[in-house]
């Protein structure tokens, strides 16, 4: 039977208090009367998480958290503490991030990013904002060009850093981002480069990508970029405007932007043009 993760137990015992599992190697585990459905019979397989309760009793739920042993999730704090923060984490048990655990000072309400591990002195399922620490820089089993899935985790003068395939560390220039983020965003990107350091470089376009873009259609993506996604200029805009914001005709900017259009890239406003 393993804490913070998803086990398949069988239905041994009914009490009063609900029903009793069991492993493969006969220990047992309460599964509470709030969680028992009629399906559930003795000698019935039943998938439960298994975890601690307030009074540090093993238990089961057949409710899934936010997050299983070793995984990341964006969890809000429900409150604090005189000895660390409670996370919710979608169980009826919070879960503590202790004051060791946390890299800044913590409030209720905010979001951050947390790593579910088990505290070798209590044997107690914790979270831990120390994200680096958790993360691996030797023996990167990614390459240039490939596609990954991040999540951003800590805003820096360089970039945003974020979490790539849940197990190593990546970076995401300013320069690169052409789409607001916040801390806690999850999505498709791609290896730049993986850094002798073990710290990748990621990009969220293809790599290759801008070569495949006509040079006038990036002016106007690295325009958007620094402009924050949207400029107020479309196909209707005055020719000097275009010509003093861009350096390029009326025309130029029209195709350029029918070509971003067409690929997704970009959306045509009433008033102006929106990455997308």
């Amino acid at each position: 039977m393993e804490l913070g993760l998803i086990n398949k137990l069988k239905v041994t015992r009914q009490t009063e208090n609900g029903l009793y599992l069991i492993d493969d190697e006969e220990k047992e585990v309460l599964l509470p009367n709030a969680y028992v459905t009629e399906d559930m019979t003795i000698g019935s397989e039943v998938e439960v998480f298994v975890y601690t309760d307030s009074e540090d009793r093993i238990i089961a739920t057949t409710k899934r958290p936010k997050m299983l042993l070793e995984e990341f999730a964006l969890l809000e704090v429900k409150a604090v503490s005189q000895y660390g923060v409670f996370m919710d984490w979608g169980l009826p048990k919070d879960l503590m991030v202790p004051y060791a655990e946390q890299i800044k000072e913590m409030h209720e309400g905010e979001k951050h990013v947390v790593f579910l591990t088990l505290d070798e002195e209590t044997d107690r399922l914790i979270g831990s904002c120390k994200v680096n620490d958790f993360l691996y820089f030797e023996d990167i089993k990614v390459e240039a060009g490939q596609e990954v899935d991040i999540m951003f985790y800590e805003v820096s003068d360089l970039g945003v850093f974020c979490i790539v395939n849940d197990l190593y560390r990546g970076l995401v220039f300013h320069s690169d981002l052409h789409k607001n983020v916040r801390v806690g965003d999850q999505m498709k990107a791609y290896v730049k480069q993986v850094r002798e350091d073990g710290k990748i470089d990621i990009s969220l376009d293809p790599i290759g990508y801008k070569a495949s873009v006509d040079p006038h259609s990036q002016l106007i993506l690295d325009k958007l970029k620094e402009a924050e996604g949207y400029l107020a200029f479309n196909d209707k805009s005055d020719p000097e405007d275009i010509n003093t914001e861009f350096g390029i005709s009326k025309k130029a900017f029209k195709r350029a932007i029918g070509n971003l259009y067409k690929q997704k890239l970009i959306k045509i406003e009433a008033d102006g043009i929106a990455l997308v």
